[in-house]
């Protein structure tokens, strides 16, 4: 699930042996990722002023939990410190409850997204400069790209921002959150939201759950006017979803022009006909477990989606790497085996 596409080597990295094929790797590599404890990687002997001396036109990328020459510079952290800290948590939760993670590991992935989208533009600068780049990246500072809305609401009103449970960040949106749907499964829910700069949403949902009687209605007519009718404009959104199913919800609003979207749990995206038919959900076969299906990347090269190739074993392409990196024979690779160093 998270390895796949990728080739597996294992060295050992605490022989001077291992250190040697690792730095002689290098010299041919356009990018280095390390993501070890911080001094780790330094300890090792394989910090960036040792891979630079080799190899001066690499990228040489580091994760780490907070930033260098900061106050928790040598603290841990995995997804859930750095969503605490980067302030995620704190604007997720309802308004009177405590602050929740949220599901989505934004602390991992959302990291590792900015971190190729950098390595990419160092590459693109190598081009026309000819150098390499150190690209350090903090877990922490990440997490504020994934707040802009919150942090503009604490600009606008001098405030930090709260927690709005399902509703949009800025809880000017009415409505804006999520509806019981039948037959009231624990994921039967669908969310509807209508903009505020766009009135047309709101006459038309109204047209679709059989208020047209409601339009031009003075307290429902402006954003500001359901904002101080909230509850009553829930209850009429939710008598209306209770009576259908989250799809045909969805289906009968999204074609009125009314954005809507149903809460789907992860069995559903895992079984949709459609995400398989994209290529979005793509079924692999794992030397190991046999047939497993995992979500393609869903991005589309030339009208098609790339093709997931299994996550490898560990040590799997160890012969094939070293043999088409640095040139060494069955020989040799076996006598390393037998050292111990891969």
């Amino acid at each position: 699930m998270f390895n796949a596409n990728k080739k597996s080597i294992t060295v050992n990295l605490k022989s001077e042996r291992g250190l040697d094929l690792v730095k002689n790797m290098a010299k041919r590599a356009d990018v280095m990722v390390e993501n070890f404890a911080p001094g780790a990687i330094e300890r090792l002997g394989l910090g960036y002023d040792v891979v630079h001396a080799v190899n001066p036109s690499i990228v040489y990328a580091q994760v780490k939990g907070f930033g260098t020459g900061g106050p928790y510079e040598n603290n841990l952290a995995f997804d859930m410190i750095a969503q605490a800290t980067g302030g995620v948590m704190s604007i997720t939760g309802e308004p009177d409850g405590p602050p929740l993670k949220p599901g989505a590991t934004l602390g991992d992935t959302g990291t590792g997204m900015l971190l190729a989208i950098s390595i990419l533009a160092a590459l693109y600068r190598r081009r026309d400069t000819g150098q390499g780049e150190r690209i350090e990246i903090a877990m922490q500072d990440a997490m504020l790209q994934y707040i802009r809305v919150a942090l503009s609401n604490q600009a606008t009103y001098g405030v930090a921002a709260k927690r709005n449970g399902s509703k949009v960040i800025s809880g000017f949106a009415v409505p804006s959150g999520i509806y019981p749907c039948k037959p009231g499964g624990p994921n039967d829910y669908l969310y509807v939201y209508t903009s505020r700069t766009n009135p047309v949403h709101w006459r038309r949902l109204l047209e679709v759950i059989g208020r047209k009687d409601l339009i031009g209605d003075p307290r429902f007519d402006t954003a500001a006017a359901r904002l101080k009718h909230e509850p009553e404009v829930d209850a009429m959104i939710a008598a209306w979803t209770r009576q259908h199913d989250k799809r045909e919800a969805m289906r009968v609003l999204g074609g009125a022009g009314v954005p809507a979207g149903a809460i789907f749990d992860t069995m559903e995206l895992t079984e949709d006909a459609d995400f398989e038919q994209r290529g979005i959900m793509q079924t692999m076969e794992h030397p190991t477990i046999g047939p497993f299906k995992m979500p393609g990347w869903p991005v589309r090269f030339g009208g098609r989606t790339p093709e997931v190739k299994p996550s490898p074993l560990i040590g799997q392409h160890t012969n094939e790497v070293l043999g088409e990196w640095l040139s060494l024979d069955a020989d040799q690779i076996d006598q390393l085996g037998k050292d111990k160093i891969i």
